[in-house]
């Protein structure tokens, strides 16, 4: 799809990115090849929610896979980025809920049938929504492929799974106690709770003994769980207690016989060192309770209500259970004291409602033989963490891992495959849907009514999108997949899992390395979140700025596993950079009319000829080097500086002489030839990071490919060591006499004479070989390279290099009487700004009641005034000399 027809004035992202996406689509550049012999590098999409919109973190993180899928593709790796969604259990079934009750339906109105009729409705209607936004992006992974975690594939292999594991003994159902959601009317699992710091009270209350005057006071954060307690625990070895264990104390309000007993769980150092034990509702409570044989009452239902085991509270909501409770305990002369207690309170992660732990009937996953392996194999470097500290969080949790629940009651998701006899009782789990009984042949059976946690399918997802557990071409071929990126929000939830998982099924690790990066935060280090009106629309920054500059905005400088701040100035900056890239590249394809492709060798390049291509090999190099950290930032960062300072304000302002010179016809064939290959290459390594600008640019290119994404990814080529470090000295004398210019306000138009003595004479010779570069870069008409100098020129501005002295005269140059009266204006001005910031830093009242960033401030107004200051005497002092 050649354009061939010049670029236009202006860069309009909009209309580029819409085309050449649709263009790599329909030419299948995406897919991978039926060419086995080639080396693979494969990377799963961690599949976002089918009820999702893209938002920033996804943007991120699919930039960071796209830029590894289309650096290896032009590696000539045979590659495949995998793309699909997961069906987000929770989270699909509460948006498919709030549109029923628009209608004024529930979903047990329309039953569990119709109910997954409508959300797989919905799904069609909505589900390809992120996917067509991630095409937004730039990803190019293969659509051809695109998966979801409930298709038939991925469903047949869930229950391959999970009767493996039962048939092991690894999947069990128990009563235990879980995390329960009274919103989401389900259990969830650890890494699904968020814990937030609430400001709380710790009620004492007197527990009498009973038969005895004596009694024991507790401490506790939830007096309504109270109503449940089945015993009092005490630390054996605390002396204030030990005449106690063993009798039986009185439960206020309930009137009820508990015992008191001794295990070393109990902190003697918190509350009174006495503890309510609620097995029920406490999870460390029901540990206590397992190893003394106590009694599990429920006081709380599944929506947050008492239930029948609370007496005459039994109906109120906790909260309102809560304050009745603490009222009684006061008039009955129960209640001691109330401290303030600021404590870690569960919230569920989807609704952010408060989590009830609580005994229920689950299905778990026995997790210590699953989690030894994964353990192992990160230990022995097969999965690395990049960063590597990852590994330590990895381990951490692996070593101290609890069981898994599995089991939600939802009525979206993977059907847990376990059927029930009521004719006999006998428990079926099978991988198809049993007809009848293969204890009695009766055929009255019942399916479990829960589903599997949404994590169940996700963990299976490197090796169930291909083809797993059928040994398909694609499992054998691609699977271990390459690399996994990810955040570091979901090590635990996803990261694990799928560890555990591949080497459990499959014998394999999923992947060999894992590179994780940090979550995007707001511009003042808050996470993004609704609640504080702070999020960032990501198809709005593409529709105003373009894919390319969100992307590369996005990762530039980044450091790998850090968070990032989203900066609006970060973007403004990359749309600049890519106007530069687009202005640059204009005027290149403008002086390419004559262009004929010519073998470059020494003989034909300048220095600064040499010295770019030398920059490039540099550049190549470097970024190559980079990707293979993962530190994409850094590598974004090299290609920013490289692009806009060598080859754009240094490389083309050189070339320019020679471009509209009519006489050295040889040597424009030359510096054509240059500028045409250093743009084609820098396209090319820039491509991954910025796709379509890079495209746009390459097709109008005399000698393009039909795509600059199936190019071959650049190698380093010649270098010119003494190239690089004679243009540096080049580059630091204009630099300098642009410096001397500046300070006395020399107009750019003026022409000016300059003098550079170096006693080193070889780099004298080669400034003096040079010289056009300095006289058409600096301004310069008169240009004098000398080994001596006896007098130094007087009224002349200055500066020292490490090889060379440069002199600008300043006589006919610069109006020194008024140049000397602006400077002296502008040093009052100085001075006054001088004293009245270090007046303030002399004030002891304004030491004392300022905040220390504005006395931070204030110290730094005065550095500043003093250089200042400084420079201005100095310009006085060479005026006047």
């Amino acid at each position: 799809m050649a354009t061939d027809q010049g670029l236009s004035s202006v860069y309009e992202p909009g209309q580029v990115e819409r085309k050449w996406y649709q263009y790599w689509k329909d030419n299948n550049y995406f897919a991978s090849v039926d060419d086995y012999s080639k080396k693979p590098f494969s990377i799963v999409m961690p599949p976002p929610n089918v009820t999702g919109s893209l938002h920033l973190g996804h943007a991120l993180d699919n930039t960071l896979q796209d830029i590894l899928a289309r650096w290896r593709r032009m590696q000539g790796y045979n590659t495949l980025w995998l793309p699909g969604t997961d069906h987000a259990g929770i989270a699909t079934q509460a948006k498919v809920e709030e549109a029923l009750l628009q209608e004024g339906l529930t979903r047990q109105q329309l039953g569990r049938e119709k109910f997954l009729e409508r959300v797989w409705d919905w799904k069609v209607q909505y589900g390809s929504r992120i996917t067509e936004q991630l095409s937004f992006l730039g990803s190019s992974c293969d659509w051809t492929r695109e998966r979801f975690t409930m298709d038939e594939g991925c469903s047949q292999a869930v229950r391959e799974v999970f009767v493996n594991l039962y048939e092991k003994g690894l999947i069990y159902q128990g009563e235990y106690i879980t995390n329960w959601c009274t919103k989401c009317k389900t259990a969830i699992s650890d890494i699904e709770v968020e814990h937030e710091d609430s400001d709380g009270y710790l009620w004492h209350i007197r527990y009498p003994v009973k038969d005895s005057a004596d009694f024991i006071i507790v401490a506790t954060t939830r007096p309504e769980t109270m109503l449940g307690d089945t015993g009092v625990a005490v630390h054996p070895d605390d002396e204030r207690y030990k005449h106690l264990v063993g009798q039986k104390v009185i439960l206020p309000l309930m009137n009820r016989e508990i015992p008191v007993f001794a295990d070393e769980y109990v902190d003697r150092e918190f509350g009174t060192g006495a503890v309510k034990v609620t097995p029920a509702h406490d999870p460390n409570d029901f540990d206590m309770g397992i190893r003394h044989g106590l009694e599990q009452l429920r006081v709380i239902d599944e929506i947050g209500l008492m239930n029948e085991n609370a007496g005459e509270y039994s109906g109120l909501d906790r909260q309102e259970a809560r304050k009745a409770i603490v009222r009684d305990l006061q008039t009955g002369g129960y209640l001691i004291k109330v401290e303030d207690h600021r404590h870690a309170v569960g919230h569920c992660q989807r609704c952010n409602s408060i989590i009830e732990p609580m005994i229920s009937t689950q299905w778990f996953v026995k997790m210590q033989p699953l989690a030894r392996p994964a353990i192992d194999k990160v230990v022995s470097g097969d999965i690395q963490f990049i960063p590597e500290r990852f590994t330590r969080i990895y381990l951490n949790w692996m070593e101290n891992i609890r069981d898994w629940c599995i089991s939600r009651q939802l009525w979206w998701g993977h059907r847990i495959p376990v059927w029930y006899c009521d004719d006999c009782g006998e428990v079926i789990c099978s991988k198809t849907d049993p007809t009848e009984c293969p204890q009695c042949l009766g055929s009255d059976l019942r399916q479990d009514e829960d589903v599997l946690d949404t994590w169940f399918s996700s963990a299976l997802w490197p090796f169930s999108t291909l083809g797993w557990p059928e040994q398909t071409k694609d499992l054998n071929y691609f699977y271990p997949t390459s690399v996994l990126v990810t955040g570091r929000d979901i090590i635990f939830f996803w990261v694990a899992r799928m560890i555990f998982s591949g080497l459990e099924h499959t014998g394999e690790v999923p992947f060999h390395e894992v590179n994780i990066h940090g979550l995007i935060l707001d511009g003042q280090g808050r996470k993004m979140s609704k609640s504080l009106g702070n999020g960032i629309d990501p198809i709005e920054v593409i529709e105003n700025y373009g894919a390319d500059t969100l992307r590369f905005s996005l990762i530039t400088g980044v450091t790998p596993g850090n968070d990032i701040r989203f900066n609006w100035g970060k973007v403004e900056n990359t749309r600049n950079f890519a106007n530069k890239i687009w202005n640059a590249s204009r005027f290149v394809l403008m002086n390419l009319s004559d262009y004929q492709p010519i073998i470059l060798s020494e003989n034909n390049l300048l220095l600064a000829d040499r010295w770019i291509i030398s920059r490039l090999s540099n550049t190549t190099s470097e970024v190559e080097r980079l990707l293979e950290r993962y530190d994409l930032g850094e590598a974004a960062k090299t290609l920013y500086e490289f692009i806009w300072n060598d080859f754009c304000d240094w490389y083309i302002e050189l070339a320019k002489p020679r471009l509209f010179s009519k006489e050295a016809d040889g040597d424009r064939l030359a510096v054509q030839n240059v500028l045409r290959n250093v743009l084609v290459d820098t396209l090319r390594l820039l491509h991954p990071f910025m796709p379509f600008i890079t495209e746009e640019i390459y097709q109008n290119i005399p000698g393009h490919s039909e795509t600059i994404m199936l190019d071959a990814w650049p190698e380093p080529g010649d270098y010119w060591g003494e190239a690089i470090d004679n243009m540096q000295g080049i580059m630091t004398v204009i630099r300098a006499i642009r410096n001397i210019r500046a300070e006395f306000g020399i107009s750019p138009a003026l022409k000016i004479k300059a003098i550079l003595l170096s006693h080193d004479p070889k780099f004298a010779d080669m400034l003096h070989e040079n010289q056009e570069y300095i006289k058409g870069l600096g301004g310069v008409n008169d240009l004098q390279v000398l080994t001596e100098l006896v007098n130094k020129p007087s009224q002349a501005g200055s500066a020292l290099t490490s090889k060379v002295e440069i002199y600008v005269p300043l006589e006919g140059v610069v109006d020194i009487a008024r140049e000397i009266e602006r400077l002296e204006k502008e040093l009052k001005s100085v001075k006054a700004d001088l004293e009245k910031a270090q007046a303030k830093l002399n004030n002891e009242n304004f030491l004392s009641r300022a905040p220390r960033e504005v006395i931070e401030k204030e110290s730094n107004k005065v550095e500043e005034a003093r250089l200042k200051q400084e420079g201005i005497l100095q310009r006085i002092q060479t005026l006047t000399n």
